[in-house]
């Protein structure tokens, strides 16, 4: 992008734009919301009423709770029964406890009474929250003996604490298991109980516990109290700060995987942790790429269990660090991914705790109606490897192989391996998804390096900024996913070319959606763009990481980056100054909302902007605008994270930010930091940007 272009000043202020949908709550540390007031289900909705499931609430487990065993092939609660929302006690009970399948959606606080009763559960039911609406005060859960095939997601469990610290009087848990199989607890937030945040006892077994929060109680999870080996249970992505002990204690398991989860103790709060991950009796346990900060006795072990660590980071921590003995191999039991144990504290506070809205359909209608006509048919599957066991050898080769004109999904899987080539997919080859095939974001990449000063083989000049990206999407409705899209032009060696700006990624359609990507560059590494001034382009970028250093998140695109990292970097002469973002909005639309997600990189304290209106061309008539909400911002930032740029004041156009969180967030509520207002914030949710679209994704 043009980082020199003169201009005037701005001095005018405008009146909203936009009309606004319901707000969003959104994803907790990087968590999502279900609409409103509802919208998926309709603001009047009853509990005898049967509504549209959100696609995300049908989703079926991973991990252990992903077998086939016990005559359950796997743990997908509900799905296939009713859908109905519950705003009381007496409702909530009455399908929980219903002997049919039941997809059960909490849309308000509900509180329990009397204080500790844990609501019975029985078999084939997900209980889902409606955005971060979705409370049991006072009260939790219980599955019995036999239970299965239960979900339990998107909730905030808390309040049943009596004030005593280490209670051995009341035994109320926020979800207690007895004996019960099959259960998968997923993105809720627990916290404040008088016993346990979550207690799997009496051999239950095929349990997945996942992006959780689990905070502010003396013990976090305990794991067995059976002198029976039968456990099988895994445990990943999870929060687990402000905790005691049990975090999580794993007694007598016979198969307990472990990883990527985050166990904070922060210094200065009232709690202390006692251990972190204990291994007791004769548990097997495999214990990888987690994130141990601050921690006393980080990883402690029975001389009994078997204890097999891998990958983990550990920060501050101090007594006992112990392995030992020959544990399993969990891809024997079900395929999983790891991230990088030095990035989990970013992905888990990005992505733990109760999460929205995004991936709903709307009410009566499904995934294939939420994403138009294309996916009114099975979708076609495209094949791509270097070794040639696939159709094609390269991306754009099976993007060219995609009909002009399409109407159907055309999903081209990429084998992983890395595609040095450039891929173009045409505005003419709409409702097109590329997806990594292998377990890991990292395990497929397509990657180029040429830049704007590049220049073309034919002669005619330079690439430019645009021209620059490795991957250009300029169809409406494409998706990728799954993948590592890199720009790896080399400032060092090029110092003679003429134009350093190098893109990742360029965006220039409606209705795109990035999932699970690492989008890698320095300057100008991901363009969010439109067709043309005059259309809408939507662009939704969620679990993604993002790295530049100037200019890195670019465009004129209305598009939000959710639950998501974005990594500093430093300048290729070692000095570290940038930039995040340069919207160049124009009047009248949203431009970028950068939403519960994390900034942060190995930079100098200070040295960063937020960002600066990119006015290009000199059009004095754009009004760029960013909006940082919900995030937590790193020491990299500056204390006055807005600036001018092209000769136009960043006081002119529109930047705030909301709720945001962390050493970079200091100083927030001043003229030269504009903070929301509830109201304001209130017009700025994940929902006001897409504007009626619900991505659904392929």
């Amino acid at each position: 992008m043009n980082t020199t272009t003169p201009g005037t000043g701005r001095h005018r202020r405008r009146a909203k734009g936009l009309a606004i949908g319901l707000p969003l709550a959104v994803v907790a540390a990087g968590s999502m919301a279900y609409g409103g007031a509802f919208g998926v289900f309709g603001e009047d909705a009853r509990p005898h009423a049967a509504a549209a499931a959100p696609a995300w609430a049908t989703e079926a487990a991973d991990g252990f709770a992903s077998v086939n065993a016990l005559g359950q092939n796997g743990t997908y609660g509900g799905r296939g029964g009713r859908t109905v929302t519950v705003r009381t006690l007496a409702d909530l009970e009455k399908y929980a406890t219903a002997p049919e399948p039941y997809v059960i959606v909490v849309a308000a606080a509900i509180t329990v009474q009397p204080v500790g009763k844990e609501i019975r559960v029985a078999s084939d039911k997900t209980i889902v929250g409606a955005g971060t609406s979705g409370h049991i005060v006072g009260g939790g859960f219980f599955l019995g003996q036999g239970v299965h095939n239960v979900i339990i997601r998107n909730l905030t469990v808390r309040d049943s604490y009596q004030g005593v610290w280490n209670d051995k009087e009341h035994d109320f848990d926020a979800i207690q298991m007895d004996g019960a199989h099959h259960v998968w607890i997923d993105h809720n937030d627990l916290r404040r109980t008088a016993d346990g945040l979550i207690d799997v006892r009496k051999d239950s077994t095929y349990v997945t516990v996942s992006w959780n929060r689990l905070s502010q109680a003396n013990k976090a999870f305990g794991i067995g109290w059976t002198t029976n080996v039968k456990t099988d249970i895994t445990v990943h992505h999870n929060w687990i700060r402000e905790t005691e002990q049990r975090n999580p204690s794993t007694d007598n398991a016979a198969h307990a995987h472990l990883y990527n989860n985050y166990l904070q103790d922060e210094p200065g709060t009232a709690v202390t942790s006692s251990y972190g991950n204990y291994a007791r009796g004769r548990t097997r346990m495999v214990l990888e790429n987690s994130y141990f900060e601050g921690v006393r006795n980080p990883v402690t072990r029975d001389a009994t269990a078997a204890l097999v660590q891998r990958g983990n980071v550990f920060s501050r921590t101090s007594g006992r660090n112990e392995s030992g003995g020959t544990a399993f191999d969990p891809k024997a039991y079900y395929p999983y991914a790891l991230d990088r144990g030095a990035d989990v504290p970013a992905v888990v506070k990005a992505g733990a705790g109760p999460r929205g809205s995004i991936g709903t359909t709307p009410a009566g209608g499904t995934a294939a109606t939420a994403a138009g006509s294309a996916a009114a048919g099975a979708a076609t599957t495209l094949t791509v490897a270097k070794d040639g066991s696939g159709r094609y050898t390269s991306v754009q080769k099976a993007v060219d192989a995609v009909p002009a004109g399409n109407t159907a999904r055309v999903v081209i899987s990429i084998a992983p391996g890395t595609y040095r080539e450039t891929v173009r997919i045409p505005a003419n080859k709409r409702h097109v998804t590329l997806r990594g095939s292998g377990s890991s974001r990292r395990d497929t990449v397509i990657v180029y390096g040429n830049a704007s000063g590049t220049p073309r083989p034919d002669g005619s000049g330079t690439y430019g900024t645009g021209g620059s990206a490795t991957v250009a999407v300029e169809a409406d409705d494409v998706q990728l996913r799954n993948l590592t899209v890199r720009n790896d032009f080399d400032e060092a060696r090029n110092q003679h070319v003429d134009g350093h700006q190098a893109v990742a990624l360029r965006t220039a359609a409606d209705k795109i959606v990035l999932d699970g990507l690492i989008v890698d560059g320095d300057q100008d590494t991901l363009l969010l763009d439109t067709a043309a001034k005059e259309r809408l382009g939507r662009v939704y970028v969620r679990n993604s990481y993002v790295s530049g250093n100037v200019d890195f998140v670019f465009g004129r695109a209305t598009a939000v980056i959710d639950q998501s990292v974005l990594t500093l970097k430093k300048r290729w002469n070692g000095t570290s100054a940038g930039y995040v973002t340069a919207p160049s909005t124009a009047a009248g639309r949203r431009g970028l909302l950068i939403n519960r997600s994390v900034i942060e990189g190995d930079v100098t304290p200070g040295s960063f902007f937020l960002g600066r209106p990119w006015h290009a061309g000199g059009d004095a008539s754009l009004d760029p605008q960013t909006t940082v909400r919900d995030s937590r911002l790193s020491a990299a930032i500056k204390t006055k994270p807005w600036t001018d740029m092209g000769g136009f004041s960043w006081k002119g156009d529109r930047f705030a930010e909301y709720g945001n969180t962390g050493p970079g967030a200091a100083g927030a509520g001043t003229t030269d930091r504009p903070e929301l207002t509830p109201a304001q914030a209130a017009d700025q949710e994940v929902a006001d940007w897409l504007a009626g679209w619900r991505p659904t994704t392929f």
